[in-house]
């Protein structure tokens, strides 16, 4: 199709900015969706921002738990697809599709009769925020399907090389959600003012369209997607092959999320601002972060692909073509964050009173973003190879860190700034041991298999 570019044969760096750019461009309008969401809950008031952000958590769990399928698909697809073997990229796209669809189940079940005490974990003295982060949690948890299958969709369709579908959908997806959230949450003609519970309305409504976007392009795509047969029987040793690189992966991304809430907990020590601040933080950096994500998902399916053709020297060319993007998006990005980042927290929190503690957490984790789009690239590549162990090993090691190290320096003259700083260093120490990790792992790969090094 022309919508897929050709990753096999050309020029390296053509091939990958000709996928990455829609992808970063999605992950961009992700980032978009996100601080569409959080500008116009800021208007409302900083404990909306909070409650948001705490039930916001148990729904991001929902990529460590999609990453169960999803990395493994996307792994699978791609190097199927590369080896020309387009009917055994559908079946393992059908099983990437139906184990994410019995997770999605089980947790949305579970966030539907447990929504209070997840609440409950943060601690929040203020009854306001505690209703509010119950509503949100409860209308997106009973919708979290979208959460799982927009994403699984998005990836699968990389994998072949085709990233300008999953581009077209999200901006569609963001469309919507610009429109609506304004409408449900401050109200228009008919519909009343919600609030938080409209906010998570109008993102149901437009990750659904996402979600009937996908499927309608599935269905037509004569190549791959359109031999699913998504009610057909799991096909259990596929299945095996998905999970076993997908597991690690996901229990990285669970670790993640559950470091995360832990240390909201900590954070909220400071109050129910300081949460505020780093939820809208976390978005502002997800700049770089959503970015970085996109191109390394763009390497993840140029080099899984020439892996499963035999290209071996060009997926080995074309990690190194992606690490010199990701170097100078880092270095840009850091000075983004550090120059500027007192008109970057006014557009979401305009309070002048909260506005230093948003500029602190900015400059402070800027300077760790060079090694965190590293970070994310390597783990990206070792994926590729499906090998994500080493990955997983170092992101929960050292993001595990962060607790202790956030409660020993939240003690110091630092304060709360202590664990803006734990943050930023654990992604340092990321950046440059997954690194040198990969450069090990390929060195032996180099020797098993004995191909070019030029």
């Amino acid at each position: 199709m022309d919508t897929r570019v050709n990753l096999l044969e050309g020029n390296i760096l053509k091939s990958l900015v000709s996928v990455s750019l829609p992808i970063m461009a999605t992950s961009l309008l992700q980032m978009a969706y996100n601080m569409t969401d959080m500008i116009w809950i800021g208007r409302i008031g900083s404990d909306s921002v909070a409650a948001v952000g705490a039930a916001g958590m148990f729904v991001q769990l929902t990529t460590g738990l999609c990453s169960f399928s999803r990395v493994g698909g996307q792994v699978k697809v791609a190097q199927s697809f590369g080896a020309k073997k387009y009917s055994l990229a559908a079946e393992y796209a059908k099983n990437t599709v139906q184990i994410g669809i019995i997770i999605s189940i089980i947790y949305g079940l579970f966030l539907s009769l447990f929504y209070k005490g997840c609440i409950e974990f943060f601690k929040f003295t203020n009854p306001f925020v505690i209703k509010e982060a119950e509503i949100y949690l409860r209308v997106m948890g009973a919708f979290i399907i979208f959460n799982f299958l927009n994403p699984i969709f998005t990836a699968i369709i990389t994998a072949t090389g085709n990233s300008k579908t999953p581009f077209k959908i999200s901006t569609v997806g963001l469309i919507c959600n610009i429109v609506l959230d304004p409408l449900f949450i401050f109200g228009f003609g008919i519909i009343p003012r919600l609030n938080v519970l409209g906010a998570a309305i109008a993102t149901v409504i437009a990750q659904a369209i996402v979600c009937i976007l996908y499927i309608i392009y599935l269905s037509k795509d004569k190549d791959v997607f359109s031999k699913i047969r998504i009610f057909k029987k799991i096909n259990t040793k596929l299945s095996k092959d998905i999970i076993k690189i997908g597991l690690p992966a996901s229990v990285q991304g669970i670790m993640f999320t559950g470091i995360s809430m832990t240390l909201g907990r900590i954070i909220a020590v400071w109050g129910e601002t300081a949460i505020a601040v780093q939820k809208v933080g976390v978005q502002v950096e997800s700049i770089s972060y959503m970015a970085a994500d996109g191109f390394a998902s763009a390497t993840n399916s140029f080099i899984a692909q020439n892996y499963g053709a035999g290209n071996l020297n060009r997926a080995k060319k074309g990690f190194s073509t992606a690490l010199k993007v990701m170097i100078y998006w880092g270095i840009a990005t850091t000075a983004i964050l550090v120059i500027l980042p007192a008109p970057i927290f006014k557009i979401f929190i305009p309070d002048e009173t909260i506005i230093p503690l948003g500029v602190d957490y900015l400059r402070i984790l800027g300077y760790s973003q060079l090694f965190m789009c590293i970070e994310i690239l390597t783990a990206g590549a070792f994926s590729a190879y499906g090998n994500t162990l080493p990955p997983s090993l170092v992101s929960i090691i050292f993001t595990g860190l962060r607790i202790p190290a956030s409660i020993l320096m939240g003690k110091t003259v630092l304060g709360l700034n202590g664990v803006w700083w734990s943050i930023s260093m654990s992604s340092v120490f990321k950046g440059i041991i997954l690194l040198i990790l990969f450069i090990l792992f390929m060195n032996k790969f180099n020797k098993n298999f004995g191909f070019n090094k030029n």
